[in-house]
């Protein structure tokens, strides 16, 4: 059955029979060795993943977006619900080919509720619910950013807890992981997300007329350009939010002085048209230093507020970097600098999981399970701007932590 031509008659009447019945979920899960279908669409990506108990990927597929938003300048959310319309049932039973196994084989459905773009989510759930449905499998919510900071442990031995940085094209928060599903929000952006102010700097900049960038994310264009740079220290930028002692991030500040210097170069130079500035790849590594840096100082007080607060156990001190942003090496490194002051070890997931994806849903959902966790029966509710845990912003603040701006440049790493 093709469920993106019977969507609406599944939605009409199947689908709303066994909500209100309440019997597409389960309260009990017996398999001791589970195998679970995981099902991501949050944003503009449409990504499923099949995955054992030991975390092995057993099928995954990913049908990206990416080139067609890049005619929009950025994410359009109709495309985006179009899209994952069109390609859920093909990257569902595509993943489950790849695994050469069948419905029948998988045990439990994990797919992402929360946040994302409303449209998106609605395309994800309702057609795990209708899986559900056909095939008798107990469905699992997923926090989209919970999954992104417990991702990296898929790979690397990292024990809990552990403070995570989660940056991407739609959140910039710190977040301290206490436990599986028990998440302390330590900041989080006023404004604008580090990918959505990258892309858009790479727009203005007009980098897609480069045949080298036409095809890839802004974020992406603008740190292999910064790494041409000749010199990368001639654009001042401020240090946003100096003075507030707190671990929250603000982005439009470096836009806006970004786009001055851009300005007074076109300008300078009398640029028409499609033309492009003889100086981009410098202001490219000017902007990237001024975002990293600016987060790698928010990150910094974080640190040293749960070693003030004793959150960290002991002497191990974890930092996980995760979210689409984290796959900028120049940011990830300084993220790196920060712990390696402090005696922290600095992880993240494989650039590919760092993106939004379907493993980490299912792995999610595995790790939910093995810690049975009481999330794991909370009922499918789409919240698209749901927040991260229980919220100590406030706390963070009162604690009046100065920190010292660290400027990266004296670290090599350009």
């Amino acid at each position: 059955m093709q469920f993106s031509k019977y969507l609406p008659r599944i939605i009409r009447y199947n689908l709303r029979r066994c909500w209100r019945k309440n019997d597409c979920r389960y309260k009990s899960f017996s398999s001791s060795s589970p195998i679970v279908l995981g099902i991501e669409t949050s944003c503009d990506d449409t990504g499923c993943a099949i995955l054992n108990r030991r975390g092995d990927i057993l099928g995954e597929t990913l049908f990206s977006q990416t080139v067609v938003h890049l005619r929009y300048g950025g994410v359009n959310p109709l495309i985006a619900r179009d899209m994952h319309r069109e390609n859920i049932e093909k990257a569902v039973f595509k993943c489950l080919e790849n695994s050469s196994l069948s419905m029948d084989n998988i045990d439990a459905i994990a797919v992402t509720v929360k946040p994302g773009l409303l449209i998106s989510l609605e395309i994800g759930v309702k057609y795990a619910k209708y899986l559900s449905k056909i095939y008798k499998k107990p469905l699992i919510p997923i926090h989209h950013m919970e999954a992104h900071a417990l991702a990296a442990r898929m790979f690397q031995d990292i024990q809990l807890p552990f403070l995570t940085l989660l940056i991407s094209g739609g959140n910039c928060l710190l977040a301290f992981v206490r436990e599986i599903d028990d998440f302390l929000l330590l900041g989080d952006t006023l404004d604008n997300s580090p990918g959505e102010v990258f892309d858009k700097a790479a727009r203005r900049m007009k980098l897609r007329n480069l045949p080298e960038y036409s095809g890839i994310a802004g974020g992406r264009a603008i740190e292999m350009a910064a790494k041409k740079a000749v010199d990368p220290f001639q654009f001042d930028f401020p240090l946003p939010l100096n003075r507030n002692r707190d671990c929250n991030f603000s982005f439009s500040g470096l836009q806006d002085s970004f786009l001055r210097h851009l300005l007074h170069k076109e300008k300078y130079h009398n640029i028409m048209g499609d033309e492009i500035i003889p100086e981009v790849n410098d202001l490219c590594a000017a902007f990237q230093l001024a975002m990293a840096e600016h987060i790698a100082h928010r990150t910094e007080r974080a640190i040293k507020y749960c070693e003030m607060t004793n959150l960290f156990r002991g002497d191990v001190k974890n930092i996980v970097v995760s979210g689409g942003v984290a796959c900028n090496d120049f940011i990830f490194k300084s993220i790196e600098c920060i712990g390696n002051k402090y005696g922290c070890k600095v992880f993240r997931p494989p650039p590919k999981l760092c993106t939004d994806n379907g493993v980490m849903i299912a792995w999610n959902a595995l790790e939910k399970l093995k810690h049975k966790s009481d999330s794991v029966n909370e009922p499918l509710e789409i919240n698209p701007t749901a927040p991260l845990g229980k919220n100590i912003i406030d706390k963070v603040k009162e604690s009046d932590i100065q920190v010292r701006v660290t400027r990266l440049k004296k670290f090599n790493i350009m």
